[in-house]
């Protein structure tokens, strides 16, 4: 029998976390991973995007949410500034990369200039994107948004009243899969 080596053992072992288990696949059960990216720097957009999350994975989506599934903040704390933004967008990049689908919170005055790079680079590498906005505030030319953000989306949800959207959404997963 021959022996094989340790290096090919590693790339199947790495190829099969970042793609799914064969095992998953054979059994047509393979979960659909969603990279969340929007605001968290409020208390009130963490507490939004967390019960979003839970809707998400209430539908058998496996949702990395970074205010909860990113980089423990007690990790940063002897880092320089420059090493923080290294491990933060590293840590962020190959989450997105390892998903499927790329779920977007638009709200604030204008989207979150970071999650605008989460969208962009999973839009650069053919992941699903969809959108949920609530704001009511809306961006130049009388636009609900910027027509290079809007251009990413395969669906945007929109609707003022959250408890509303959330409805929009939930249906939507009961007869579609992101």
């Amino acid at each position: 029998m021959k022996k094989v080596p340790c290096i090919l053992i590693c790339v199947f072992i790495v190829l099969s976390f970042a793609f799914g288990s064969a095992a998953a696949e054979e059994s047509g059960k393979s979960v659909t991973r969603v990279y969340f990216a929007g605001p968290l720097f409020s208390q009130a957009e963490r507490d939004y995007n967390l019960k979003l999350t839970k809707l998400l994975e209430d539908h058998g989506y496996e949702v990395f949410l970074p205010q909860r599934d990113g980089i423990e903040f007690a990790t940063l704390l002897d880092k320089t500034p420059e090493e923080k933004n290294k491990l933060l967008f590293e840590k962020d990049v190959s989450e997105i990369l390892k998903s499927d689908v790329v779920f977007f919170v638009l709200d604030g005055r204008v989207p979150d200039e970071g999650a605008c790079v989460e969208l962009g680079i999973g839009y650069a590498n053919n992941k699903r994107c969809y959108g949920a906005k609530t704001d009511t505030r809306s961006a130049e030319l009388n636009l609900e948004l910027n027509p290079m953000i809007r251009g990413c989306f395969i669906r945007l949800f929109s609707n003022y009243d959250g408890e509303k959207l959330f409805e929009e959404i939930d249906r939507f997963l009961s007869e579609n899969e992101l």
